[in-house]
């Protein structure tokens, strides 16, 4: 790592202001973790770059899988560093509030691994496809094919986002695509086969089995917990006089199972109801999880027996 001394790292100081502006406060903690471990990195390097680098001809017949865990901390130089962190700083803040940190750290440590085996089979293929034995040679390094990853499960958890790819405006869930041609066509030296493990290996957890083999293996532990599915949340006891215990409540009963969209989606509907029928209150009505319902609608006799019970209450 020779070449970085003797220079000003401008990458890295505008990668550090950067984060200065969004305030560690406000940075989720896997997702400053990442940005530490590839800064320290960068400026305390494991072992040079053409002995972390993944390729097929060291990660597979040589049998050095320590590359796998290595070269996605590894950059090649500050500007390097700079686009994948601040790519990493703004995916890392979207995703851990919605899949929280454990889950987070443990897709992270996953994709990271995966990514390069996904890389060298797509390198293997090109040598039987091609005929072309360089293609075992390919060194890759870098955090760009985890990103890749990240922005399918970003663009797979907040559906419906226009993204804005070299000006042109492309709904996100193509963004990467487009994203993928554009940065080989700009910087032909980035790694194309790279890349394309990671747009894979992000559509293998989102629509493949890859979630589902992940959560089986961390079935047996407790800290690891379905993101999507709500969690359990009980009420709070007390040992007063003449107090009536109650059994505990589940939020999931109380939503009724519906996901946050989908509440949302039925408030919007229900208030609309509510604007149709004048906004009317029924307060006898039942309000299963929290929504309103237009009640039925009865005949004039039905509705003559309903007042007369209403009186007699009285």
């Amino acid at each position: 790592m020779q070449r970085r001394q003797g220079r000003v790292n401008a990458g890295l100081l505008l990668l550090l202001y950067q984060i200065s502006q969004v305030g560690l406060q406000n940075i989720p903690s896997v997702t400053l973790g990442v940005l530490a471990l590839n800064i320290f990195l960068f400026l305390n390097p494991v072992r040079p770059l053409l002995e972390v680098c993944i390729s097929v001809n060291e990660g597979f017949y040589r049998r050095n899988w320590q590359r796998l865990l290595l070269s996605p901390v590894h950059h090649a130089d500050d500007w390097h560093l700079y686009y994948n962190m601040i790519s990493m700083l703004w995916k890392g803040i979207m995703l851990e509030k919605k899949l929280k940190s454990i889950w987070f750290a443990y897709i992270i440590a996953v994709f990271s691994v995966l990514v390069g085996v996904v890389y060298m089979v797509l390198e293997f293929m090109l040598v039987k496809i091609l005929d072309d034995p360089s293609y075992e040679m390919n060194c890759a390094v870098g955090f760009s094919g985890v990103l890749f990853a990240l922005k399918v499960l970003n663009n797979h958890y907040n559906p419906g986002r226009v993204s804005s790819v070299l000006g042109l405006r492309i709904p996100s869930k193509y963004a990467c695509w487009v994203e993928l041609v554009a940065i080989h066509l700009i910087s032909p030296g980035t790694s194309f086969a790279g890349h394309l493990a990671g747009i894979l290996v992000g559509l293998m957890y989102t629509m493949g089995p890859l979630k589902k083999i992940m959560k089986a293996c961390a079935g047996g532990l407790s800290s690891f917990t379905d993101p999507a599915r709500p969690r359990d949340y009980y009420s709070e006891y007390y040992g007063y006089p003449g107090y009536q215990y109650r059994t505990p409540r589940s939020y999931y009963d109380y939503t009724g199972g519906l996901t946050e969209e989908e509440q949302l989606e039925r408030a919007v509907l229900n208030s609309l109801n509510e604007r149709d029928f004048g906004g009317a209150t029924y307060t006898n009505e039942r309000r299963p999880y929290g929504f309103w319902f237009p009640p039925e609608q009865h005949s004039e006799e039905e509705r003559r027996r309903q007042r007369l019970r209403r009186f007699e209450r009285q």
